[in-house]
């Protein structure tokens, strides 16, 4: 590492003002910050030094959603040959999916990371770090089968319109990658729902074969227009169709558990999504309507879908989210029962994570207000009775 260091510290004079490169003076700092901790220190006022950044924070969010991923490649291919009636091997399946999601991740970060450059560039600034998650969460919330140039246009219109319209990392009010899904959702609902989306019907490089026709619903589409599915354990361990990276409750909670232990999400923001979805299924199994996913127990409810990886990965978001300590249980709680009420009042959409979450970043600015006014009339009284 001290060899880079020294070539870097040796080729920099060219990127800075005046250098041969200039003009990549931001693409040059991003990749060193991205490799060093940077050695700038604050000259004047108090400020606190600490060795974790923005760049930090987000590489530990990278590596917890790592299990979710590798799974996910593993269960795309999964599917694929349980669909079409092939035996694989674990490596074949792996291959299978690898191959298939590859493309995603690599169109995510090569259209959102392309734009931060161009802006950076335009702006002059440093390259931001946030595209870094929303780069890798994007490929794990689409179906497997969403065209790539579907999935192109809908991150440049989430890093555009929903980022650097306000300002870019940290100044964003809705959470970029929902604002894909979203977008995708609206614009080509063909392609985000139904039976035929969550399984892939290709065959890639000789892996697997071609088959037309195929169907796969997910647990929560049956629940909708049919009966409750009966609970399995392919409901916790992720072997059921579904998006990329949001069916395996146990690699979720693997990266839950990363998150926790760095500091890097709130307990509170997680665990009160949770409380606040098993309460409202609680309630609809008692005096819901008479529907199958109404009546689906509060347990599946929170294992299905996108809710565990929409607690864990999305509502912990510290930019969308409400940064009160008391306001993260509220916000979080009406997550988790906004995410229910819209799964079974819904007639035409099974999921609710999505629309649940982005609709709370709306209020999680007048959460933290309330919060904080509050607690300046609870010290305003009591500084007064002490008079």
């Amino acid at each position: 590492m001290k060899a880079l260091r020294n070539y870097l510290d040796k080729i920099k004079p060219n990127f800075e003002e005046g250098g041969k490169y200039h003009a990549f003076r931001s693409v040059f700092e991003g990749f060193e910050t991205f490799l060093f901790v940077p050695n700038a220190t604050s000259k004047t006022g108090t400020h606190i030094h600490d060795a974790i950044d923005s760049k930090r924070i987000m590489s530990f969010v990278v590596i917890a959603l790592m299990p979710a991923l590798l799974f996910g490649m593993y269960n795309v291919g999964y599917q694929h040959y349980h669909a079409v009636g092939m035996e694989g091997s674990f490596i074949e399946m792996f291959a299978y999916g690898f191959l298939a999601v590859l493309p995603k991740i690599i169109v995510s970060y090569v259209v959102g990371l392309g734009i931060e450059f161009i802006v950076a560039q335009w702006k002059k600034e440093e390259i931001q770090e946030g595209f870094l998650v929303t780069g890798m969460l994007i490929p794990m919330i689409v179906p497997v089968d969403c065209p790539l140039w579907m999935l192109a246009v809908a991150t440049a219109f989430s890093v555009i319109f929903c980022k650097e319209v306000f300002g870019g990392t940290g100044m964003n009010i809705f959470n970029p990658a929902l604002v894909t899904r979203a977008f995708l959702f609206f614009a080509y609902p063909t392609k985000m729902s139904g039976d035929i989306v969550w399984v892939s019907g290709n065959s890639i490089f000789g892996l697997g074969k071609t088959v037309d026709g195929l169907t796969a619903a997910t647990p929560l589409g049956v629940a909708k227009v049919a009966e409750c599915p009966a609970f399995s354990w392919d409901m916790v361990t992720g072997l059921i169709p579904g998006a990329i990276g949001e069916t395996s409750v146990i690699a979720i909670a693997i990266g839950a558990v990363i998150l926790l232990w760095s500091g890097v999400a709130s307990w509170k923001t997680m665990l009160s999504v949770f409380v606040g979805g098993a309460v409202m299924g609680w309630v609809f199994n008692q005096w819901g309507p008479d529907t199958a996913i109404a009546h689906m127990p509060w347990y599946e409810h929170l294992c299905l879908g996108g809710f565990c990886f929409g607690a864990v990965f999305m509502a912990t978001d510290p930019v969308t989210s409400s940064r009160t300590e008391n306001g993260k249980f509220v916000y979080g709680f009406l997550i988790g029962a906004m995410a229910i009420i819209i799964r079974v009042l819904n007639p035409g959409y099974p999921e609710g994570m999505m629309l649940a979450i982005l609709l709370m970043n709306i209020f999680a600015p007048l959460i933290d207000y309330v919060v904080v006014q509050n607690n300046i009339s609870r010290r305003a009284k009591r500084a007064m009775s002490n008079n």
